[in-house]
């Protein structure tokens, strides 16, 4: 009898766990696949951004700092979903190009439709045995936009 006890705690604790391993994606076009597959209600509450798993660690910590000096029931440095360049909507018809790879980083576009045609511009890096993404750009558009620079442009 205690042994099936001693199973079933152990793989309530392992489910409990599970929201903190973080996938390892081993290429730059498996990462970006999963992340817009990815639902963002998913992530806890609590995590810097809605797409942490994915986000590198220098990323995470920008959305975290952000976070932690804007005033409660204020809006932070990024107020829309910058997975889909957007506040609503998905991302339908995803395709991305060959990524640039130079060491631990690399560079790829991503395409989709939402309410329009649209290109984000990703800048990865190569951590923790995967890839992340460390910045996500739309050059397009009347407001040009980089995570980086709102992040820049808040903290001035």
């Amino acid at each position: 009898m205690r042994l099936p006890l001693l199973l079933l705690g152990t793989l309530l604790m392992l489910f409990a766990a599970a929201p903190s391993f973080a996938a390892t994606y081993k290429t730059p076009e498996a990462l970006i696949k999963a992340l817009y597959r990815y639902d963002p209600d998913e992530t806890d509450a609590e995590a810097p951004s809605p797409y942490t798993p994915f986000f590198s660690d220098a990323l995470n910590a920008r959305f975290q700092a952000d976070r932690d000096s804007t005033p409660k029931g204020e809006v932070g440095a990024i107020d829309f979903d910058p997975v889909i360049s957007g506040n609503d909507g998905r991302a339908r018809k995803v395709s991305t190009s060959a990524p640039i790879i130079l060491d631990d980083k690399a560079e790829l576009e991503v395409s989709f439709e939402n309410g329009g045609p649209v290109t984000l511009y990703y800048t990865l890096v190569r951590e923790h045995g995967g890839w992340k993404v460390d910045d996500i750009a739309n050059q397009q558009g009347d407001i040009p936009w980089s995570l980086s620079g709102l992040f820049d442009d808040a903290s001035r």
